[in-house]
Protein backbone atom coordinates (compact mmCIF):
# COMPACT_ATOMS: atom_id res chain seq x y z
CA UNK A 1 0.00 0.00 0.00
CA UNK A 2 1.26 3.68 -1.18
CA UNK A 3 2.12 5.54 1.90
CA UNK A 4 3.86 8.48 3.26
CA UNK A 5 7.28 8.72 5.38
CA UNK A 6 7.59 7.25 8.78
CA UNK A 7 7.74 8.89 12.08
CA UNK A 8 12.16 7.64 12.12
CA UNK A 9 12.29 9.58 8.46
CA UNK A 10 10.97 13.18 10.17
CA UNK A 11 12.50 16.09 11.53
CA UNK A 12 11.72 18.46 13.92
CA UNK A 13 10.16 21.47 12.21
CA UNK A 14 7.88 23.69 14.79
CA UNK A 15 7.84 23.31 18.58
CA UNK A 16 4.74 24.51 20.73
CA UNK A 17 6.00 26.41 24.03
CA UNK A 18 3.96 27.76 26.55
CA UNK A 19 5.39 29.70 29.42
CA UNK A 20 9.01 28.58 28.93
CA UNK A 21 7.99 25.21 28.29
CA UNK A 22 8.44 23.20 25.12
CA UNK A 23 4.59 21.20 24.99
CA UNK A 24 4.77 19.67 22.05
CA UNK A 25 6.38 19.10 18.87
CA UNK A 26 6.17 19.24 14.90
CA UNK A 27 7.81 16.90 13.14
CA UNK A 28 7.74 16.53 9.30
CA UNK A 29 9.63 17.07 6.22
CA UNK A 30 10.63 20.08 3.50
CA UNK A 31 12.38 20.88 0.68
CA UNK A 32 13.41 24.42 -0.35
CA UNK A 33 14.21 25.45 -4.19
CA UNK A 34 16.77 27.99 -5.49
CA UNK A 35 15.20 30.57 -7.95
CA UNK A 36 16.57 28.07 -10.77
CA UNK A 37 15.19 24.69 -9.47
CA UNK A 38 18.07 23.28 -7.60
CA UNK A 39 17.58 21.90 -4.64
CA UNK A 40 18.96 24.13 -1.48
CA UNK A 41 17.45 22.64 1.39
CA UNK A 42 16.41 19.17 2.14
CA UNK A 43 14.99 18.33 5.93
CA UNK A 44 13.57 14.80 5.97
CA UNK A 45 12.37 12.40 3.40
CA UNK A 46 11.29 14.61 0.96
CA UNK A 47 12.00 12.16 -1.71
CA UNK A 48 8.77 10.74 0.18
CA UNK A 49 4.95 9.98 -1.30
CA UNK A 50 2.77 12.38 0.00
CA UNK A 51 -0.71 13.23 -1.09
CA UNK A 52 -1.12 17.00 -2.07
CA UNK A 53 -4.56 17.66 -1.49
CA UNK A 54 -5.39 21.17 -1.64
CA UNK A 55 -1.94 22.52 -2.59
CA UNK A 56 -2.40 20.13 -5.96
CA UNK A 57 -5.01 23.52 -6.97
CA UNK A 58 -2.67 25.49 -8.52
CA UNK A 59 -2.21 22.55 -10.74
CA UNK A 60 -5.69 21.63 -11.30
CA UNK A 61 -6.50 25.75 -11.82
CA UNK A 62 -4.12 25.78 -15.06
CA UNK A 63 -5.43 22.24 -16.29
CA UNK A 64 -8.51 23.63 -16.54
CA UNK A 65 -8.08 26.78 -17.95
CA UNK A 66 -6.34 25.08 -20.84
CA UNK A 67 -8.99 22.70 -20.99
CA UNK A 68 -11.35 25.42 -22.15
CA UNK A 69 -12.15 27.48 -18.96
CA UNK A 70 -11.77 31.10 -19.67
CA UNK A 71 -10.69 32.31 -16.44
CA UNK A 72 -9.01 35.86 -15.20
CA UNK A 73 -9.01 37.87 -12.32
CA UNK A 74 -10.53 37.13 -9.26
CA UNK A 75 -12.48 34.11 -10.83
CA UNK A 76 -9.06 32.89 -11.68
CA UNK A 77 -7.83 32.95 -7.92
CA UNK A 78 -10.79 31.43 -6.71
CA UNK A 79 -10.32 28.62 -9.21
CA UNK A 80 -7.18 27.64 -7.02
CA UNK A 81 -8.85 28.55 -3.48
CA UNK A 82 -9.55 26.94 -0.85
CA UNK A 83 -12.04 29.68 0.20
CA UNK A 84 -13.82 30.31 3.48
CA UNK A 85 -17.22 30.61 1.99
CA UNK A 86 -17.67 34.12 2.57
CA UNK A 87 -20.32 36.37 0.49
CA UNK A 88 -17.73 37.98 -1.80
CA UNK A 89 -16.02 34.36 -2.19
CA UNK A 90 -19.47 32.64 -2.82
CA UNK A 91 -20.26 35.72 -5.44
CA UNK A 92 -17.95 35.13 -7.57
CA UNK A 93 -17.67 31.30 -7.56
CA UNK A 94 -21.55 31.82 -8.75
CA UNK A 95 -20.03 33.90 -11.70
CA UNK A 96 -18.07 31.21 -12.89
CA UNK A 97 -21.53 28.83 -12.85
CA UNK A 98 -23.43 31.74 -14.53
CA UNK A 99 -20.50 31.92 -17.26
CA UNK A 100 -21.26 28.57 -17.93
CA UNK A 101 -24.63 28.30 -17.58
CA UNK A 102 -24.25 26.57 -14.60
CA UNK A 103 -25.81 26.33 -10.80
CA UNK A 104 -24.89 25.41 -7.79
CA UNK A 105 -27.09 22.09 -7.99
CA UNK A 106 -24.08 20.89 -10.92
CA UNK A 107 -21.38 20.98 -8.02
CA UNK A 108 -20.58 17.28 -6.56
CA UNK A 109 -18.62 18.82 -3.84
CA UNK A 110 -20.47 18.52 -0.95
CA UNK A 111 -22.52 20.63 1.21
CA UNK A 112 -20.70 23.04 3.64
CA UNK A 113 -20.53 25.76 6.51
CA UNK A 114 -18.33 28.59 5.81
CA UNK A 115 -14.97 28.52 7.69
CA UNK A 116 -15.52 32.03 7.90
CA UNK A 117 -16.84 32.07 11.73
CA UNK A 118 -19.01 35.52 11.24
CA UNK A 119 -20.38 34.32 7.88
CA UNK A 120 -21.25 31.15 9.67
CA UNK A 121 -22.95 32.72 12.58
CA UNK A 122 -24.90 35.13 10.02
CA UNK A 123 -26.17 32.01 8.61
CA UNK A 124 -27.18 30.21 11.32
CA UNK A 125 -29.26 33.13 12.57
CA UNK A 126 -30.71 33.27 9.44
CA UNK A 127 -31.81 29.48 9.64
CA UNK A 128 -29.55 28.12 6.73
CA UNK A 129 -28.42 25.25 5.78
CA UNK A 130 -25.18 24.21 4.36
CA UNK A 131 -24.43 24.79 0.86
CA UNK A 132 -22.36 22.78 -1.86
CA UNK A 133 -21.16 26.72 -3.10
CA UNK A 134 -20.12 27.18 0.69
CA UNK A 135 -17.52 24.51 0.44
CA UNK A 136 -13.95 25.83 0.39
CA UNK A 137 -13.10 23.71 -2.53
CA UNK A 138 -16.76 24.63 -4.77
CA UNK A 139 -14.34 27.71 -7.12
CA UNK A 140 -12.09 24.34 -8.36
CA UNK A 141 -15.42 22.50 -8.80
CA UNK A 142 -17.11 25.35 -11.04
CA UNK A 143 -13.95 26.07 -13.06
CA UNK A 144 -13.83 22.04 -13.43
CA UNK A 145 -17.43 22.05 -14.70
CA UNK A 146 -16.76 25.16 -17.14
CA UNK A 147 -14.01 23.37 -18.87
CA UNK A 148 -16.70 20.59 -19.25
CA UNK A 149 -18.93 23.11 -20.42
CA UNK A 150 -16.36 24.99 -22.80
CA UNK A 151 -14.79 21.77 -24.46
CA UNK A 152 -17.97 20.12 -24.69
CA UNK A 153 -17.17 17.23 -21.97
CA UNK A 154 -20.28 15.41 -19.92
CA UNK A 155 -20.57 17.40 -16.65
CA UNK A 156 -22.09 14.17 -15.26
CA UNK A 157 -19.11 12.19 -13.55
CA UNK A 158 -16.53 15.04 -13.62
CA UNK A 159 -15.11 13.78 -10.96
CA UNK A 160 -14.54 10.41 -11.86
CA UNK A 161 -10.44 9.56 -12.47
CA UNK A 162 -11.15 8.72 -15.81
CA UNK A 163 -13.21 11.85 -17.22
CA UNK A 164 -11.62 13.56 -20.01
CA UNK A 165 -11.22 16.35 -17.93
CA UNK A 166 -9.11 14.44 -15.28
CA UNK A 167 -7.29 12.70 -17.21
CA UNK A 168 -6.57 16.45 -18.87
CA UNK A 169 -5.68 17.25 -15.40
CA UNK A 170 -3.16 14.16 -14.24
CA UNK A 171 -1.71 14.96 -17.50
CA UNK A 172 -0.57 18.49 -16.57
CA UNK A 173 0.22 17.07 -13.14
CA UNK A 174 3.07 15.20 -14.17
CA UNK A 175 3.95 17.37 -17.35
CA UNK A 176 4.99 19.73 -13.99
CA UNK A 177 6.27 17.66 -11.04
CA UNK A 178 8.04 15.64 -14.06
CA UNK A 179 6.79 12.85 -12.21
CA UNK A 180 4.49 9.80 -12.92
CA UNK A 181 1.29 10.16 -10.62
CA UNK A 182 2.01 6.85 -7.83
CA UNK A 183 -1.17 6.47 -6.49
CA UNK A 184 -4.97 7.90 -7.12
CA UNK A 185 -6.47 8.81 -3.85
CA UNK A 186 -10.12 10.57 -3.12
CA UNK A 187 -10.19 14.19 -1.96
CA UNK A 188 -12.89 15.51 1.04
CA UNK A 189 -14.17 17.53 -1.99
CA UNK A 190 -14.67 13.92 -3.81
CA UNK A 191 -12.24 15.38 -6.40
CA UNK A 192 -9.30 12.67 -7.54
CA UNK A 193 -5.54 13.58 -5.67
CA UNK A 194 -2.53 12.19 -6.77
CA UNK A 195 0.40 11.39 -4.51
CA UNK A 196 3.55 12.54 -5.72
CA UNK A 197 7.40 12.92 -3.71
CA UNK A 198 7.42 16.37 -1.75
CA UNK A 199 10.32 17.01 -3.92
CA UNK A 200 8.01 17.09 -7.46
CA UNK A 201 5.17 18.58 -6.04
CA UNK A 202 7.53 21.66 -4.89
CA UNK A 203 8.95 21.25 -8.42
CA UNK A 204 5.34 21.94 -9.98
CA UNK A 205 5.00 24.50 -7.94
CA UNK A 206 8.24 26.13 -8.66
CA UNK A 207 7.45 25.97 -12.28
CA UNK A 208 3.89 27.63 -11.92
CA UNK A 209 5.22 30.11 -9.63
CA UNK A 210 8.34 31.12 -11.81
CA UNK A 211 5.94 31.04 -15.01
CA UNK A 212 5.66 33.74 -17.47
CA UNK A 213 3.02 35.36 -18.80
CA UNK A 214 4.97 36.15 -21.92
CA UNK A 215 6.04 32.05 -22.11
CA UNK A 216 5.64 30.81 -25.80
CA UNK A 217 3.62 28.12 -23.94
CA UNK A 218 0.42 28.40 -23.20
CA UNK A 219 1.04 26.26 -19.95
CA UNK A 220 3.29 29.02 -18.54
CA UNK A 221 1.30 32.06 -20.00
CA UNK A 222 -1.93 30.81 -17.64
CA UNK A 223 0.13 29.78 -14.69
CA UNK A 224 1.69 33.26 -14.76
CA UNK A 225 -1.61 34.78 -14.69
CA UNK A 226 -2.45 32.59 -11.89
CA UNK A 227 -0.03 33.39 -9.67
CA UNK A 228 -0.49 37.11 -10.57
CA UNK A 229 -3.97 37.14 -9.73
CA UNK A 230 -3.43 35.15 -6.49
CA UNK A 231 -0.95 37.99 -5.79
CA UNK A 232 -3.19 40.88 -6.80
CA UNK A 233 -6.02 39.52 -4.86
CA UNK A 234 -4.89 37.95 -1.57
CA UNK A 235 -8.54 37.43 -0.20
CA UNK A 236 -9.43 35.04 -2.66
CA UNK A 237 -7.13 32.28 -1.96
CA UNK A 238 -8.29 31.43 1.99
CA UNK A 239 -10.14 34.61 3.49
CA UNK A 240 -10.03 37.94 6.00
CA UNK A 241 -7.24 36.38 8.96
CA UNK A 242 -6.34 33.29 7.67
CA UNK A 243 -2.90 32.05 6.94
CA UNK A 244 -2.78 31.75 3.09
CA UNK A 245 -4.11 35.45 2.44
CA UNK A 246 -1.94 36.75 5.36
CA UNK A 247 1.33 35.76 4.07
CA UNK A 248 -0.03 36.72 0.27
CA UNK A 249 -0.80 40.05 1.67
CA UNK A 250 2.01 40.94 3.60
CA UNK A 251 5.02 38.96 1.48
CA UNK A 252 3.62 39.09 -1.98
CA UNK A 253 4.79 35.33 -1.84
CA UNK A 254 2.55 33.17 -3.91
CA UNK A 255 1.01 30.19 -0.83
CA UNK A 256 -0.84 27.07 -1.21
CA UNK A 257 -1.90 24.97 2.14
CA UNK A 258 -3.27 21.67 2.25
CA UNK A 259 -5.48 19.07 4.11
CA UNK A 260 -3.25 17.33 6.70
CA UNK A 261 -0.63 20.01 7.13
CA UNK A 262 0.83 20.42 3.28
CA UNK A 263 1.92 23.61 2.40
CA UNK A 264 3.64 25.10 -0.52
CA UNK A 265 5.11 28.56 -0.86
CA UNK A 266 7.37 30.66 -3.44
CA UNK A 267 8.79 33.62 -2.54
CA UNK A 268 9.16 36.84 -5.44
CA UNK A 269 12.41 35.81 -6.49
CA UNK A 270 11.38 32.51 -6.88
CA UNK A 271 12.31 30.28 -4.52
CA UNK A 272 10.15 27.65 -3.41
CA UNK A 273 9.06 25.34 -0.32
CA UNK A 274 6.94 22.52 0.38
CA UNK A 275 6.80 20.75 3.05
CA UNK A 276 4.22 18.51 5.02
CA UNK A 277 3.99 18.20 8.83
CA UNK A 278 3.46 14.61 9.36
CA UNK A 279 0.91 15.24 12.07
CA UNK A 280 -1.56 16.31 9.65
CA UNK A 281 -1.86 19.57 12.29
CA UNK A 282 -1.57 22.57 10.35
CA UNK A 283 -0.90 25.49 12.90
CA UNK A 284 2.68 25.47 12.13
CA UNK A 285 2.70 25.54 8.50
CA UNK A 286 2.98 28.94 7.22
CA UNK A 287 5.50 30.14 10.19
CA UNK A 288 7.35 27.20 8.97
CA UNK A 289 7.31 27.28 4.91
CA UNK A 290 8.32 31.57 5.49
CA UNK A 291 11.21 30.80 8.20
CA UNK A 292 12.66 28.34 4.98
CA UNK A 293 12.42 31.45 2.49
CA UNK A 294 13.95 33.47 5.30
CA UNK A 295 16.72 31.11 5.86
CA UNK A 296 17.36 31.22 2.10
CA UNK A 297 17.64 34.40 1.52
CA UNK A 298 14.56 35.27 -0.01
CA UNK A 299 12.85 36.96 2.81
CA UNK A 300 14.59 39.59 5.15
CA UNK A 301 14.16 38.49 8.92
CA UNK A 302 12.38 41.64 9.13
CA UNK A 303 9.37 40.16 6.72
CA UNK A 304 9.91 36.98 8.40
CA UNK A 305 8.86 38.53 11.92
CA UNK A 306 5.92 40.48 10.28
CA UNK A 307 3.98 37.73 9.21
CA UNK A 308 5.12 35.73 12.41
CA UNK A 309 3.57 38.71 14.43
CA UNK A 310 0.21 38.38 12.26
CA UNK A 311 0.19 34.48 12.12
CA UNK A 312 -2.55 33.14 14.56
CA UNK A 313 1.31 31.49 16.51
CA UNK A 314 0.04 32.90 20.32
CA UNK A 315 -0.74 29.61 22.58
CA UNK A 316 -3.28 31.43 25.41
CA UNK A 317 -3.41 30.53 28.92
CA UNK A 318 -5.68 32.09 31.25
CA UNK A 319 -6.84 34.81 29.04
CA UNK A 320 -3.71 35.92 27.79
CA UNK A 321 -0.90 35.39 25.98
CA UNK A 322 2.01 33.16 27.78
CA UNK A 323 3.72 31.52 24.50
CA UNK A 324 4.35 30.85 21.06
CA UNK A 325 4.16 28.09 17.78
CA UNK A 326 7.67 28.57 16.68
CA UNK A 327 10.00 26.79 13.46
CA UNK A 328 13.22 25.25 14.69
CA UNK A 329 13.78 23.86 11.49
CA UNK A 330 17.52 24.32 10.40
CA UNK A 331 18.11 26.22 13.60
Amino acid sequence: MPQTFAVADAVELAVVERSGFVESRHAGSAVVLSPDGDIVGSYGAVGALVLPRSSMKPLQAVACVTAGAALEGERLALATASHSGTDRHVAVVSDILDQGGLGENDLACPAAWPADPSTRDELVRAHAQPARIRMNCSGKHAAMLLACITTGWKTQGYLDPSHPLQVHIREVVERFTGERVAATAIDGCGAPVYAMTLTGLARGIHRIGTASERSPFALHRVAGALVRTVRENPWTIDGPGRPDSIVIERLGVFAKGGAESIMVMVAPNGTTVALKVLDGGARAASVIAVHLLGQAGALSQAQVADAAAHLPLAVHGGGRDVGVIRPTVGT
